[in-house]
């Protein structure tokens, strides 16, 4: 069979009509599968009772996703090396779109999480590869710009994903949320195979590191499936998360001392030898935790406190991409006259002091205060990803962008799913503590309690009645001082990565290999 020329960084870059083509069906393709991770999230209960299971087994959509494309992500360096960067990305773009249809076709639990399983699986190279194609085929002038967009599509698709999600299960039916992706990613595909076809990597026949394959799903498997139910089992109390998290360390611990002596392993943590590689991925892990847990909490608070409904929750939170995709190009295009640390250091400064405002308000805020802190954070995004993105690509060679990209994504993701499972947890334990600290002042000592009650009793909740409606406004309260309280540790968090950012060194480029030079 012929194969395509090799590239390897050589071929010229794409320009015009072409190279706008090309964004397009690559930002499409990212948009698409970056908003499946949370297109599935409102539309559980409709899931659970369309297949007649609890609403807890309908997360297994969820869980089953994030599981399987949390093990391929560092695997995407291996897979494009070993079939081609454009075969792996066309690939991967084509295998979701048939297991998105199967997904919506599905008549149990059991098929349903089957699917969403191989759809994470092939999901996995598809973002990381997405960015490494672009900076591939777009000048060296123009490399920052293709960052922009990039990181513009991957932070703003999960804003949307639960409003598109709400409206298509609300409108339509929940099998929707998976069909729209048929045409999305069918045109995608054969757009992105036309254009790159004639464009592909090199291609290096190495062996299958099975030992090291081997303890990355069983490492990554049981860490992701221990973070999506810990908080639902109480965490260690639980036997079963107790072993999965030994599970978890032991499996990575082995598979780091394996892949670092493995003469092919299957995932490359030499990388993590340069500087400003491994300085870049932590900033980009803390920076995703603190960001993730704010979008995680926020929304919850929202629903459960204030009252909101799915759709308006989705409506307050998703003002944040209005100025991450006015800003996102404009600082990619203008990449290599910034200094990138004091980029992302003004990011973190922006999130940290949103975060603070959040932590202000009260259960008497209204949407309009609510939505301008969201509004400025978008400011945050666009100086936050672009450059630490283009600190993590800074000094390598073209044949590591996809290994580099992989693994970042995969750092990216984890800390996404830690953020959730640790945000939500440190929510409960302080509304328990606030919860506590406000009951011990309902009692008969204390004029504000006991007026209040007055004020119930005159309109007729005596006795029990009365103190059920003492007991809802403490809980709103309590909710809403432990909110606060996420929010300032997050604020402290943004605050402290500037210090880590620094530690990165210069020349970092304009954005990726060819742009150094």
């Amino acid at each position: 069979m012929h194969q395509p020329a090799a590239n390897d960084g050589r071929a010229p870059p794409l320009h015009g009509g072409m190279l706008a083509l090309l964004t397009v069906a690559i930002a499409f393709s990212t948009f698409m599968e970056v908003l499946d991770i949370t297109i599935v999230n409102v539309s559980v209960p409709a899931i659970a009772g369309s297949l007649g299971v609890s609403p807890s087994e309908g997360t297994w959509a969820i869980s089953s996703y994030s599981l399987a494309s949390a093990i391929m992500q560092p695997l995407t360096g291996w897979i494009a090396r070993r079939f081609g960067e454009v075969r792996t990305f066309c690939a991967s773009v084509s295998l979701f779109v048939v297991f998105s249809m199967l997904c919506g076709l599905a008549a149990s639990m059991p098929m349903l999480v089957v699917f969403r399983l191989l759809q994470g699986a092939v999901s996995g190279p598809m973002v990381p590869l997405s960015m490494t194609l672009l900076l591939a085929n777009y000048p060296n002038e123009k490399k920052g710009l293709a960052l922009g967009l990039w990181a513009m599509t991957v932070v703003v698709a999960p804003i949307f994903g639960p409003i598109i999600g709400g409206w298509l299960t609300d409108n339509y039916s929940w099998p929707w949320i998976f069909y729209i992706n048929a045409p999305v990613g069918a045109l995608a595909a054969l757009i992105t195979w036309t254009l790159l076809r004639r464009r592909e990597s090199a291609i290096a026949r190495q062996p299958l590191d099975v030992v090291g394959l081997a303890l990355l799903v069983i490492g990554v498997g049981c860490l992701q499936f221990m973070l999506d139910n810990g908080s639902d089992k109480d965490w260690f109390s639980s036997p079963l998360i107790t072993v999965l998290g030994i599970v978890a360390l032991v499996s990575l611990t082995f598979f780091v001392g394996w892949t670092l002596t493995e003469r092919h392993p299957v995932v490359d943590l030499t990388l993590f030898r340069h500087r400003n590689f491994a300085v870049g991925v932590l900033a980009l892990a803390l920076g995703m935790f603190g960001f993730f847990g704010i979008n995680v909490v926020y929304p919850l608070w929202l629903q459960t406190t204030l009252g909101y409904t799915s759709t308006w929750a989705g409506l307050a939170t998703a003002p944040v991409g209005i100025l991450a995709v006015v800003f996102s190009p404009l600082v990619g295009r203008n990449l290599h006259r910034l200094e990138l640390r004091l980029v992302a250091s003004i990011a973190f400064v922006v999130f940290a002091l949103t975060a603070f405002w959040f932590a202000r308000f009260t259960t008497d805020a209204a949407y309009a205060d609510l939505v301008v802190p969201r509004v400025i954070q978008g400011i945050g995004i666009a100086c936050f990803f672009i450059p630490v993105n283009q600190i993590i690509l800074s000094g390598l060679g073209p044949a590591e962008i996809a290994s580099a990209s992989g693994l970042s994504n995969f750092f990216r993701t984890i800390a996404g799913s830690v953020s959730t499972a640790a945000t939500v947890t440190l929510w409960q334990h302080r509304s328990d503590y606030h919860h506590a600290v406000l009951a011990e002042h309902v009692n008969a000592a204390s004029p504000a309690a006991t007026g209040f009650l007055d004020r119930l009793a005159a309109l007729g909740a005596h006795g029990l009645p009365g103190y059920g409606v003492v007991e809802q406004v403490l809980t709103r309260q309590a909710l809403t001082l432990a909110v606060n309280d996420v929010f300032w540790l997050f604020g402290a968090i943004f605050l402290a990565i500037i210090g880590v950012l620094w530690l990165a060194r210069p020349p970092f480029g304009s954005a990726g290999p060819g742009a150094l030079h």
